[in-house]
């Protein structure tokens, strides 16, 4: 809006007429506008704007019906319509989107990348990588976020759901954190939006937890979650045509406790399974 230059340029000796003049505006709007600068609409709508530009901030992944269905949650009132036209003036749209010339980049990092492709580890819960995959069922995509110890391999915590959102990053960590207890770990990520957002962020520092962040379009660094995924796919997600997202769900887990946890040995840690050598592990620490 103009208005507020003019007055604040006439507050200065510039001329009203001049400044309406230059910037193409009519003098009589100018002071329609002063004689009451915001109406009870416009300030109605910076506050239900305001209310999404946060929930928004807290999960880019939403919306604006998810918006909307989360300002109705809060007790604001707002219709779709409303809520599309107010988040369309300020680009509120889901990192989903796939609108014609919508050019989304991956956003700044939120951590320095303190693992620098050194994917090793000299003790149990000294770094977690964590990663979100998606796969196909006959009802539609179902996403997986999956935490593992760099140390041993285990995977500590995962969540899985239909949507790819900051709250299944969220929910991943905690898991991993209801398993092994409070540490000064440090969790790395790529830069997806979930693992960049307000909820996550704060969930880390809830619990002590350092974050840390790879590059841009650097696959290499996050490759050992990258490794995991990929045995995840061959062993599991290639193996049939999955009808619902229970289904894959239930076997993704399966596969995880019962096949990668207690039977699949890795020559990484002395042909031992992940749940063998954290045991070892343990025996040797105790002693």
């Amino acid at each position: 809006m103009k208005f507020p230059l003019v007055r604040e340029l006439a507050a200065e000796g510039i001329p009203v007429a001049v400044t309406c003049r230059v910037l193409k505006i009519t003098k009589q709007g100018y002071f329609k506008w002063r004689a009451k600068p915001l109406s009870n609409r416009d300030l109605d709508n910076a506050y239900v704007l305001n209310a999404a530009v946060d929930i928004h901030r807290d999960d880019p992944a939403f919306g604006y019906r998810f918006i909307c269905d989360q300002l109705e949650a809060k007790g604001i009132e707002a219709s779709e319509n409303r809520v599309w036209r107010l988040c369309s003036s300020q680009g509120l749209w889901s990192n989903h989107s796939k609108k014609r010339g919508l050019n989304r980049k991956a956003g700044p990092p939120v951590h320095d990348d303190l693992v620098q492709r050194d994917f090793t580890a000299e003790r149990a819960n000294q770094l977690w990588i964590t990663d979100i995959t998606e796969h196909h069922t006959g009802e539609g995509k179902l996403y997986a976020c999956l935490i593992q110890d760099v140390f041993s391999k285990r995977i500590v915590g995962y969540s899985i759901g239909e949507r790819m959102t900051a709250q299944l990053a969220v929910d991943s960590l905690q898991a991993a954190v209801r398993l092994r207890g409070r540490h000064a770990t440090t969790v790395h990520s790529d830069r997806g939006s979930q693992f960049r957002s307000t909820a996550y962020v704060r969930t880390l520092k809830a619990h002590g937890l350092t974050g840390s962040m790879g590059r841009v379009g650097a696959c290499g660094d996050n490759a050992a979650m990258e490794s995991f995924n990929a045995l995840l796919q061959k062993n599991v997600l290639n193996q049939q045509r999955w009808e619902t997202r229970e289904e894959l769900r239930l076997s993704i887990v399966d596969w995880i406790e019962r096949t990668y946890h207690r039977r699949r040995r890795q020559r990484e840690l002395g042909k031992l399974t992940p749940i063998e050598f954290e045991t070892v592990y343990s025996a040797d620490s105790a002693a």
